[in-house]
Formats: structure tokens, C-alpha cells, sequence
């Protein structure tokens, strides 16, 4: 196999995007496989160069404890591709300012590409069709554009899921709504090799078409959804606690991928 793509080193870096959360697989270190864990797949499978891996990202981890917990641990692995997804959690508690959070954002990146490695970063997603999340749709359209621009600034790259329309599709989200199904989790993994300029196989045709739901049906399930996903999040919220508590990242240092199909 000819060399496809120059990679040699990947760090992943994030919360429960990247980690993988909505994607469970006990086959996968961590038992939840994700998008980030296909990229580094199609990577190994796409180079006759010894190729290496670490994920540092965990669940509910805000945009600072990213840049001061992970940053200059996935520097130290020496990598020369970096993606990293952060603000998410920031920018869907009330009271978070996306101008700040670009802020931090972009010393962030300045950071990352300091050795010069490839770094791409992610557009939020447009959340505008769901009940709750719906509600920060114009504040994550704000925070999307300053990512655009420290992305410019940088030269770094950008894989724009707000762009990626089929993400709005219900079945590529797990049955929280807040974390990509195992379609979703594909979906954005060919979306960030596309974005590197990768060859893949990875499946990106979208689905068909889902049929309308009575409107009785629909509400029983939000209500449903509400009592066994929002409410335990609202508690979180209240209680100062997260997710991520007493989690570490699933891949801390630099390890060999297995090929999957």
C-alpha cells in the first residue's frame, strides 16, 4: 500500500463528542467508539507508516478544563494532527458568552499549531429542530463564526458540521439528543477525512426520508426524553457536577490502531 495521507500521529482532544458517547461498542477501548476512533482507523488503514493514536478527551468537559487539562498533554505526545472540539457545553449553559469563549478558543489554537501540526476544529452542529437545545441555535451560529475566523487566522482546518444539513436528521443522534448515534458518529467521521483530503469508504449517503408522526406520539416521546435525559442533566447543572466526574480519557498516550471494517 502506497503512503495515502502524511499522518503519523493523531491526538484527539474534547469532551463526550470526541470521546465517543452515543457510539457504544465494548469492542473499543473505553466502550464507546465514535468518530474520532474511525478517523484514526481509516488513518492507520491509509498509510504503510507506523501510525499512532491517543484520545484525551472525557464527557463534560467545559472549553477551560480542555485547554488546561488537555492541551499541553496532547503537545507532549509531539503530534502532527490534532482535532479538537470544545465550547459545546460552554455554549449551552445560560449565561455563556460565545465572544469570551472565541477568546479562549483562539489562544487555544495558537497553541496547537505552535509545532505545526495539522489542527481541525468543528463547527457546532445546527440543534435548531430540537426542543431545548433549539433555544442557543443563534448563540452556537455566532460562536461558528468565530471559529471560521480563528481558523483563518491559524491555518487550521475546519470540518463545518452546521454545513453537514443530514445531521439533522433524528437517527443520527443517540436516544439523548445531546450525542451522535453510531450513523452519526460515521457521518462526521468521513465529514473530518474529507476535510483532511483522505480517501475513505466510510458510508455518508443519507437517509431516507423519515415518515410524520402523529403529533400525540411525538409529544409523549419528548416527554419521555425529558424525564430520563433533561432533567437528570438539569440536576447536574444545579448540583455543579458532571458526566465526566471521576472519568478519565480513554487512550492517554500515543497507541497503535487496530483496522477495523
Amino acid at each position: 500500500m502506497s503512503d495515502r495521507h502524511p499522518f503519523t500521529k493523531y491526538v484527539a482532544i474534547g469532551d463526550s463528542f470526541t470521546e465517543g458517547i452515543g457510539d457504544p461498542d465494548p469492542a473499543s477501548v473505553g466502550g464507546h467508539r465514535g468518530w474520532a476512533d474511525r478517523v484514526a482507523e481509516t488513518l492507520a488503514d491509509g498509510t504503510d507508516a507506523d501510525f499512532t493514536y491517543a484520545n484525551l478527551a472525557v464527557r463534560g468537559r467545559l472549553l477551560r478544563q480542555i485547554v488546561d487539562g488537555q492541551v499541553e498533554a496532547a503537545l507532549a505526545l509531539g503530534p502532527d494532527l490534532v482535532t479538537v472540539s470544545a465550547g459545546g457545553n460552554d455554549v449551552i449553559r445560560p449565561g455563556s458568552d460565545p465572544d469570551e469563549l472565541a477568546e479562549r478558543y483562539d489562544r487555544m489554537v495558537e497553541r496547537l499549531r505552535r509545532d505545526g501540526a495539522t489542527v481541525v476544529l468543528f463547527t457546532g452542529p445546527d440543534v435548531g429542530m430540537t426542543p431545548v437545545l433549539g433555544m442557543v441555535r443563534g448563540k452556537t451560529a455566532v460562536y461558528n463564526e468565530h471559529l471560521h475566523a480563528i481558523a483563518l487566522k491559524h491555518g487550521a482546518l475546519v470540518a463545518d458540521l452546521w454545513a453537514l444539513r443530514v445531521l439533522r436528521d433524528p437517527r443520527m443522534w443517540a436516544p439523548d439528543r445531546l450525542h451522535h448515534s453510531p450513523l452519526g458518529h460515521a457521518t462526521v467521521a468521513a465529514a473530518v477525512l474529507d476535510t483532511l483530503g483522505v480517501p475513505h469508504t466510510l458510508e455518508t449517503s443519507a437517509p431516507e426520508p423519515l415518515a410524520a408522526r402523529p403529533w400525540r406520539e411525538a409529544r409523549v416521546e419528548d416527554l419521555g426524553w425529558a424525564k430520563e435525559y433533561l432533567v437528570p442533566w438539569v440536576v447536574r447543572r444545579v448540583r455543579g457536577t458532571s458526566s465526566g466526574d471521576g472519568v478519565t480519557a480513554k487512550r492517554r498516550t500515543l497507541q497503535p490502531v487496530e483496522r477495523r471494517g
